[in-house]
C-alpha cells in the first residue's frame, strides 16, 4: 500500500513532461516560461519540504503524514484539471508537490517502522524498487492517458486514484506513534526550505536561463546565504531540525551522496530519453512509455534481489557495482543515435537497472540506520531530498552541455552523457571510499566515527548486519 501512494506522487512527475506538447497547443496558452514553472513548481514545493515533512511525521506518526499528504495531493490534482489559466494550473501544481513531499518519507517510515528488524532491509529494498520505477509508471501511464486524452486527463485520472488510496490507507495501514519531544524548530525549517528552495531554482533556470544570469546568481548566493545560516542555527540550536554534527558520520554522508549521485544519472537519462524516443525515433507517446519498460522491470526485480547480495557480499561492494553499471550506461548512451536499432538502446536500459536495483537499497539503507528508529521520518526525508536534488543535477547538466552543443540533438546528447557519466564516476568514488570499514580498536571493534544512532538492540543488530 505505501509502495502504491508514494508510486504514485513520484510518477506524477515524470508523466507531466509528457503533457507539455498538448498544454502548449491548448486552451491556456501558456508561454514556455510558463510551462517550465508548470512542471517545476511541482518539483520545487516537493523537494524543498521533504526533510521537514519527514520530520513532522516524526513528530505526529507517519500515518497521519501520510494521509493529510494523499488529501492535498488530490486537492492538488483535481484544481489543476479544472485550472482555468495558467497561475491557478501552477498553484494547483504546487500544492500536489507539497502533498507528496508529505508522503514520500512517511511512506518509508512506515516500512521501517512496521517491519521486524531481520525484515526491515527487504521493506527498504521493496520500497525503493517502487519508488524507481515509479519514473517509469509516469512515462507509461502518462503516455497511454495522452495518447487518448487532453492534458487535463492526466489529473482526472490521478485525483480519484488517490482518493482510493486515501481509503485504503485509513483502513489498512497500522497506525504507529509519533515522538512528541522531537524538535518542531520553526526557524531551522523556514531557512531550510526557502535555502532549498532558492537552490533548486538555480538549478533549474540555469541551462535555460544562462548560469550568468541574475536570477540564477541571486538564487544562487540566497541559497548560501540561507543554507549557511541554517547550517549556523544547527550548531548553536538545543534541538535542531536537522543537527550539521550527524553528517560527520562517514556512512550518513556516504549515503547521501549516492543516493545524489543515483539520481543525477537516472535523471540524465530522463530528460533525453522522451526526446529521443519521440523525436529521433518517432514512436508515439504510448510507445516511447513502453520502450523504457526495460528500466523498470530491471530496477523492479534488482532492488528485490539486493537484501541478498548485500548480505553476502556487504554492501559497499554491491553499491560499488551498481554505480559501475550506471556509469557504464550512460557512457553507452553516448553512442547512440537516431539509427540505433531499439535492442541495444533497451540492453543499455537494462545495465542501468541493473546498478539503480543494485545500489539504491543498500544506499537508502545506510541513510536510515545512521538515525535513531525513532526519527525514520528524517531519514526518509533527508533520502528524498538527496533524490530530488540528485535529480535537479542531472537534468541540469544535461541542459546545459545540450545548451552548448550545436551540431544537433544526438550530438548534444552524446556530449551531455560523457559529461554525466565521468561526474557520476567521481561521486561513486567517493561514496564508495566514505563506505570502506573503519580502522579496528584494540577490542576489535570497527570505528567509524560516528554517533551512536541506534535506538534498540535490535535496531542495532539490524544496522550491524547490512554494516558488515
Amino acid at each position: 500500500m505505501t509502495s502504491a501512494c508514494v508510486m504514485l506522487a513520484v510518477a506524477l512527475v515524470a508523466a507531466v513532461n509528457l503533457a507539455l506538447p498538448k498544454l502548449s497547443a491548448g486552451s491556456l496558452h501558456p508561454t514556455p516560461a510558463q510551462l517550465l514553472w508548470i512542471v517545476d513548481s511541482y518539483v520545487l514545493v516537493f523537494a524543498g519540504l521533504l526533510i521537514p515533512a519527514g520530520a513532522l511525521g516524526d513528530r505526529r506518526g507517519p500515518k497521519g503524514a501520510l494521509l493529510a499528504g494523499l488529501a492535498v495531493f488530490a486537492t492538488g490534482c483535481l484544481l489543476a484539471a479544472l485550472a482555468p489559466n495558467v497561475a491557478v494550473l501552477i498553484a494547483a501544481r504546487a500544492l500536489s508537490g507539497a502533498g507528496a513531499a508529505l508522503v514520500m518519507p512517511a511512506t518509508l517510515s512506515i516500512a521501517v517502522r512496521s517491519a521486524p528488524p531481520e525484515r526491515r532491509a527487504h521493506a527498504v529494498a521493496v520500497w525503493t524498487g517502487a519508488t524507481g520505477a515509479a519514473g517509469m509508471l509516469g512515462n507509461l501511464g502518462g503516455g497511454l492517458i495522452l495518447q487518448y486524452l487532453p492534458w487535463q486527463g492526466l489529473f482526472w485520472a490521478s485525483a480519484p486514484a488517490t482518493l482510493l488510496l486515501l481509503a485504503l490507507t485509513a483502513r489498512m495501514t497500522p497506525r504507529t506513534a509519533g515522538a512528541p519531544a522531537g524538535p518542531a524548530d520553526p526557524v531551522g525549517t523556514a531557512l531550510l526550505v526557502l535555502g532549498s528552495f532558492a537552490l533548486l531554482t538555480a538549478l533549474i533556470e540555469g541551462p535555460g536561463h544562462g548560469w550568468g544570469s541574475p536570477l540564477v546568481l541571486v538564487s544562487f548566493a540566497l541559497a548560501a546565504l540561507l543554507l549557511g545560516a541554517f547550517v549556523g542555527h544547527g550548531l548553536r540550536a538545543a534541538r535542531p531540525l536537522v543537527d550539521p554534527r550527524l553528517f560527520r558520520s562517514r556512512p550518513l554522508r556516504a549515503g547521501v551522496l549516492g543516493v545524489t549521485a543515483t539520481f543525477f544519472g537516472l535523471f540524465a537519462l530522463f530528460f533525453v530519453n522522451a526526446q529521443y524516443l519521440q523525436y529521433a525515433k518517432g514512436y508515439s507517446p504510448a510507445v516511447a512509455g513502453l520502450a523504457i519498460g526495460p528500466l523498470a522491470i530491471g530496477m523492479l526485480v534488482f532492488s528485490r534481489l539486493s537484501p541478498r547480495l548485500v548480505h553476502r557480499f556487504g554492501p559497499r561492494s554491491m553499491v560499488a557495482t551498481g554505480l559501475v553499471c550506471l556509469t557504464a550506461g550512460l557512457g553507452a548512451l553516448s553512442l547512440i543515435d537516431a539509427e540505433t536499432p531499439y535492442l541495444p538502446y533497451a540492453a543499455v536500459l537494462m545495465v542501468m537497472a541493473v546498478g539503480m536495483g543494485l545500489s539504491m537499497p543498500p544506499l537508502s539503507m545506510t541513510v536510515l540506520s545512521s538515525l535513531p528508529a525513532d526519527r525514520a521520518g528524517l531519514g526518509s526525508g533527508l533520502n528524498g531530498a538527496a533524490r530530488e536534488f540528485g535529480s535537479a543535477l542531472g537534468v541540469a547538466a544535461m541542459g546545459t552541455v545540450m545548451a552548448s552543443h550545436t551540431g544537433g540533438f544526438t550530438d548534444g546528447t552524446a556530449a551531455g552523457f560523457r559529461v554525466a557519466a565521468g561526474v557520476l564516476a567521481v561521486l561513486g568514488a567517493v561514496t564508495v571510499l566514505w563506505l570502506r570499514p573503519g580502522p579496528r580498536r584494540n577490542g576489535g571493534e570497527a570505528d567509524v566515527s560516528e554517533p551512536r544512532a541506534q535506538s534498540s538492540g535490535a535496531q542495532a543488530a539490524a544496522t550491524a548486519k547490512l554494516s558488515s
